[in-house]
């Protein structure tokens, strides 16, 4: 990657803390803790552990390079710049809120507590920081890409997702929608639509894929039951994404014959809202954070966010791809990632000098 321009700590208040905020005081929420018949000692340790991890992550920041630390709720408003190296010290929700907001830049997950936090998404122990850092100034690291899942209303509004979209209503009545997908369309209600992307897999997908299991063994003990259960996890760079129909219900206007699929890249699924008032897309279980989806809109769900933000082409068109992107915006385009492409492999030069001279060639 480019030379970094700064290293940005994501962080996240810890559960003594959100108590604090509720109860006022340590003391108070102590006293409500207590007089529940809980232990209090359990938040105390795991604030006390938390902290210890944010200085041993502060002190090992490299010498010469800014640093910033800003806490998850201002991330919606934060200004993140193209070569900063983003840092998150928490459980695997604290990556997922952060990767919503960027880019291309690379996320650094440190797990702040490995007795406590499991953590899928954070690989890496916070006491490791000092080595992973300087690996990272080093460019001695490999990047694994996640893609993500997009809903784009007819209005122009739009909601990524790093793991999963859920589509439905605000509150514990039935979802009524049009469902729309590889050429059939479908009356339903449910209780709401999930759709996972491959870093998602791990979480509300495969709960569902265990409760639709469970279920079925019950009835048959057939091993393509079980594989369902044991098979949830696909790739975060898979170019697909899975959609199921959450609680179906048929009735006399409304169908379940259409209640899991597999949307492939350049496919889209196509929802129409019925319902009145309540309904909501939220991304990745942050309900706060929704958009409005009631009668008359429509969602189309798709993976294809990675054009938002590269341009996309075989060898034969990326020359004219890159010129029609930037025509009229720029006079100069710079190949950053092709640099550092063929300085590990050298074979990739002989490829990017055709497009190189047809740019050149472009008046």
């Amino acid at each position: 990657m480019a030379a970094l321009d700064n290293i940005i700590v994501i962080t996240k208040k810890t559960a003594l803390e959100e108590l604090i905020e509720r109860f006022n005081t340590r003391a108070q929420a102590q006293f409500y803790i207590e007089h529940l018949g809980a232990s209090f000692a359990e938040y105390d340790a795991a604030h006390g552990a938390y902290y210890r991890a944010l200085d041993a992550v502060q002190d090992a920041l490299p010498r010469g390079v800014r640093a910033q630390f800003i806490e998850r709720s201002f991330l919606p408003t934060f200004l993140f710049g193209p070569n900063d190296l983003v840092v998150t010290l928490g459980p695997d929700g604290l990556v997922v809120n952060a990767a919503k907001y960027l880019t291309t830049q690379p996320i650094l997950a440190l797990n702040p507590d490995p007795r406590r936090v499991d953590g899928v998404l954070v690989p890496f122990p916070y006491d490791g920081a000092r080595v992973l850092f300087a690996n990272v100034l080093q460019n001695k690291f490999t990047r694994k890409r996640i893609s993500m899942a997009q809903a784009a209303l007819n209005d122009g509004q739009t909601l990524y997702a790093v793991n999963d979209l859920f589509i439905g209503v605000r509150t514990h009545t039935s979802a009524r929608y049009e469902l729309r997908f590889g050429g059939a369309r479908e009356q339903q209600s449910s209780s709401g639509i999930i759709v996972s992307t491959g870093a998602g897999s791990t979480g509300w997908y495969r709960s569902i894929l265990t409760g639709a299991a469970g279920v079925m063994e019950y009835f048959t003990d057939a091993p393509e039951v079980k594989a369902a259960r044991a098979e949830y996890r696909f790739d975060w760079e898979a170019d697909y994404l899975y959609f199921a129909v959450r609680e179906p219900f048929i009735s006399k206007t409304s169908s379940a014959q259409m209640s899991f699929g597999r949307i492939e890249k350049n496919q889209t699924l196509d929802l129409v809202s019925e319902m009145p008032q309540n309904g909501v897309i939220f991304s990745d279980g942050i309900e706060q954070d929704y958009l409005e989806f009631n009668a008359g809109m429509t969602a189309v769900i798709t993976d294809d966010i990675l054009r938002h933000f590269v341009t996309e082409g075989t060898w034969a068109t990326i020359a004219d791809a890159i010129a029609d992107r930037y025509a009229g915006l720029a006079t100069r385009v710079v190949n950053y990632f092709g640099a550092i492409a063929w300085t590990e492999d050298p074979q990739h030069l002989a490829r990017w000098k055709p497009v190189a001279a047809a740019l050149h060639d472009i008046p």
